[in-house]
């Protein structure tokens, strides 16, 4: 997760497609979640607890 405005997974409200993973995909590692992915995961978890 990254509070950093990247596209390196896709999906979520913003609808990242495989398309728009190169404009801002920045790690040399693991692809991580920008930070609406990471509030929507959070909540997505949070209602099936």
């Amino acid at each position: 997760m990254t509070g950093q405005n990247v596209t390196e997974c896709v999906g979520g409200s913003r609808t990242i497609t495989f398309d728009d993973l190169s404009s801002r995909y920045h790690t040399h590692c693991d692809p991580r979640l920008n930070a609406s992915q990471s509030l929507e995961l959070a909540f997505a978890i949070a209602e099936r607890l």
